[in-house]
């Protein structure tokens, strides 16, 4: 055993002696290049380095809360709960489990916010990667048609709710309404709208459980759990009705 240590230590430092040449050069003449990294802070000495370093942190800011943007101003909210829903009206509480909910909430959520991400692309990133437009006015455009998609799918109630809170004087028109006044009643009005869907999914398969749990009280059976009987039975259900495909395409619609 020692000598088949022994021979791997010898195997390794002759594939490492190339490295540890003079002057960093290999067994065959050709040097080794290596990247380096190098990181300082320095004093700006012009007002566009001040201004460039306050937009990297900005930049670095958003980046942190990407995942609170996604989901408190996209549809990510509704589509979630809404499969979480599903899952605990079909009895199964780990399947599919929340990986793939996560997964599938995230790419309906690209693909019903697709028209919103191509207005920005379009009106907002193209035109400051291009240099016609500042940071500003990239923000400001990028931020109209997100306001258009939550006021749209927000109810008059939960946004006049907000408004009160904030103390604030009645906004004339829709664009006066600050933005950080329509993000909570948004997120309020995707709440109700989610229950209100989750609630409707609950219906059949509590007629299932209801109608499985009567056949068992009648043949004697109050010791056999109803959910064994009725989840075979409510999968069946489901998959005879596409029950995926009607979920999805109802969620879609719903934003539209």
């Amino acid at each position: 055993m020692s000598r088949r240590i022994l021979l791997f230590i010898i195997v390794g430092a002759a594939l490492a002696s190339p490295l540890l040449l003079p002057g960093g050069a290999r067994a065959q003449g050709s040097p080794l290049v290596l990247p380096q990294v190098q990181l300082g802070f320095g004093a700006p000495t012009t007002p566009a380095e001040v201004a460039t370093g306050l937009q990297i942190l900005a930049l670095l800011t958003v980046l942190t809360l990407a995942p609170s943007i996604l989901v408190m101003t996209t549809s990510f909210t509704r589509i979630v709960i809404v499969l979480a829903f599903m899952r605990q009206a079909l009895g199964m509480q780990q399947t599919p489990p929340n990986p793939v909910l996560i997964g599938m909430a995230l790419f309906l959520t690209f693909f019903s916010m697709a028209p919103v991400g191509t207005r920005i692309h379009r009106e907002a990133l193209q035109p400051y990667l291009s240099d016609q437009i500042d940071y500003l006015t990239a923000l400001r455009r990028a931020e109209a048609p997100l306001r258009k998609f939550m006021l749209h799918q927000t109810r008059e109630k939960d946004l006049a709710l907000f408004v009160r809170l904030s103390r604030q004087e009645r906004p004339a028109t829709p664009a006066d309404v600050p933005i950080t006044t329509i993000i909570p009643a948004f997120l309020i009005s995707e709440l109700k709208t989610a229950f209100q869907i989750g609630f409707m999914l609950f219906i059949p398969f509590l007629i299932v459980d209801m109608v499985i749990a009567s056949v068992l009280l009648s043949l004697g059976m109050m010791m056999l759990p109803p959910i064994l009987i009725s989840l075979p039975f409510k999968l069946m259900l489901f998959v005879m009705v596409d029950g995926w495909a009607l979920l999805v395409g109802s969620l879609m619609q719903s934003f539209t």
